[in-house]
């Protein structure tokens, strides 16, 4: 049996240590084994190396049953690959030749410790420089900002996020050189970065759009000057947002001896981030001319196949504006031959027509371009439960 064409997607997730980056991959990844799941979201959740699924499981039954928390995974990087396997193949009599016929997620996590102080060596040091190349492939970036720490400092909020946000900068900073070869700026890099409340169950009065004005009020400056040091680092640095989107994520209501999984916030929508967010967000760069070159090439690249998948091939639009040549070439169309107003229709197809691709997908029995849509019309829901806050930039 030939090979499943996958789509692969890449999230990479920063936050020091006790941020609660182990409960929410683990929350995440245990949810998705409970009875029903797949029937309510057309697509078991499977880890692709099974021991990780296994421990990732462990961990979530533990805390669910027992109440136990994972121990810190101190300074151990690791990469997570899970696919969507669907419960129902699209029909053959379709005709058409997919871009793609299953999702993949790689989870990237970065060990909180090396935010917090030196390596102890060379060969630490040269692992932290391979683990962030890793990470370089994902387009969307989670630095969470921890809720128990948000609490601690009530009032002074400021003292802990400016730690946090110099970390992450000086972090960078000692990376840079050994990232950029020959001083080159990067095309491939994380271009959304999300700042995420994580635990945001102790925080029950914050909702996403006051987190995002305590963030600005606080520490603005701070954020800029994360954003000026990984400018350094990128072409096409127009291309970039770093603070402008915000989420709440709760792996589960901690609740004296009991941990409830049931009172999740946000967890449901780490996929829909990762898969559709940079969809909309790299077609908005194009059209405003903010990516250009290798950058444009690369981002509109990665959003084809999605694109595709979700228009039926995009022939409306070479209808509409009788484009020459075969519409295959998507990226060299997007980049030259088609018109901004182009990119804006397919940017309205994002915003408007979701609701009417998953219902005509879901007809057809399509549970791929089914769950695409779907995840788009989730960020949507998230915005209006306001755990999301997405940039209009």
């Amino acid at each position: 049996m030939p090979p499943v064409n996958k789509k692969k997607q890449s999230i990479a997730v920063f936050g020091e240590s006790g941020s609660g980056k182990t409960v929410l991959l683990s929350s995440f990844y245990g949810a998705a084994q409970e009875p029903g799941y797949a029937q309510a979201n057309l697509f078991h959740l499977l880890a692709d190396d099974a021991g990780q699924g296994t421990r990732l499981h462990q961990l979530y039954l533990r805390m669910r049953d027992d109440a136990q928390t994972p121990v810190a995974n101190n300074f151990r990087a690791t990469s997570y690959s899970f696919s969507l396997k669907f419960t129902q193949a699209p029909a053959p009599s379709s005709g058409k030749v997919r871009p793609f016929e299953a999702l993949e997620l790689v989870w990237h996590d970065y060990p909180g410790e090396w935010f917090n102080g030196d390596v102890s060596g060379p060969e630490e040091a040269r692992r932290r420089v391979d683990t962030f190349r890793d990470l370089l492939s994902a387009d969307v970036a989670l630095l969470l900002v921890d809720g128990q720490r948000m609490l601690d400092h009530a009032g002074q909020e400021e003292r802990y996020l400016r730690s946090l946000l110099s970390s992450m900068r000086n972090a960078l900073l000692g990376l840079r050189d050994e990232l950029l070869t020959d001083g080159k700026r990067l095309v491939q890099f994380p271009r959304i970065w999300i700042f995420a409340l994580s635990k945001s169950d102790l925080l029950p009065e914050t909702d996403v759009w006051r987190f995002r004005d305590l963030m600005i009020a606080r520490v603005g400056a701070d954020i800029q000057a994360l954003r000026e040091v990984i400018e350094t680092m990128v072409e096409s640095e127009e291309a970039l947002a770093v603070g402008e989107d915000f989420a709440l994520l709760s792996s589960a209501k901690f609740d004296g001896g009991r941990i409830e999984f049931t009172q999740r916030v946000g967890v449901d929508l780490i996929l829909p981030i990762a898969a559709m967010l940079p969809v909309e967000r790299h077609l908005r760069w194009a059209s405003q001319r903010a990516a250009v070159g290798r950058v444009a090439e690369q981002m509109i690249g990665e959003v084809r196949p999605l694109v595709s998948l979700l228009t039926g091939g995009l022939a409306f639009v070479a209808k509409r504006f009788n484009l020459p040549g075969p519409l295959g070439a998507v990226s060299r169309a997007l980049l030259g031959l088609m018109t901004s107003n182009v990119l804006d229709d397919g940017l309205q197809f994002a915003a408007n027509k979701l609701k009417e691709a998953n219902s005509a997908a879901m007809a057809r029995h399509d549970h791929l371009r089914a769950t695409l849509a779907r995840f788009g019309l989730d960020l949507k829901r998230g915005e209006e439960e306001r755990t999301l806050l997405r940039s209009e930039r």
